[in-house]
């Protein structure tokens, strides 16, 4: 049997295949490079200040 010859479509197409997967890798790459934050301090637990200061709302007495 003879195999295809391959047309100068086929050939563009690898091209651009090429060049998407070239991106592709340069962005992976970039974003692997970047901080992942694992040296970060944990969430705040105390947002809003200690709770013996909360605020207490009471009806108006007159």
């Amino acid at each position: 049997m003879t195999e295809p010859t391959p047309s100068p479509a086929d050939g563009e197409e690898d091209d651009t295949k090429r060049k998407f997967r070239e991106a592709l890798e340069r962005k992976q790459a970039q974003a692997r490079s970047g901080s992942a934050h694992e040296n970060g301090g944990g969430k705040n637990l105390h947002a809003h200040g200690p709770a013996a200061n909360k605020r207490t709302f009471r009806r108006k007495s007159g």
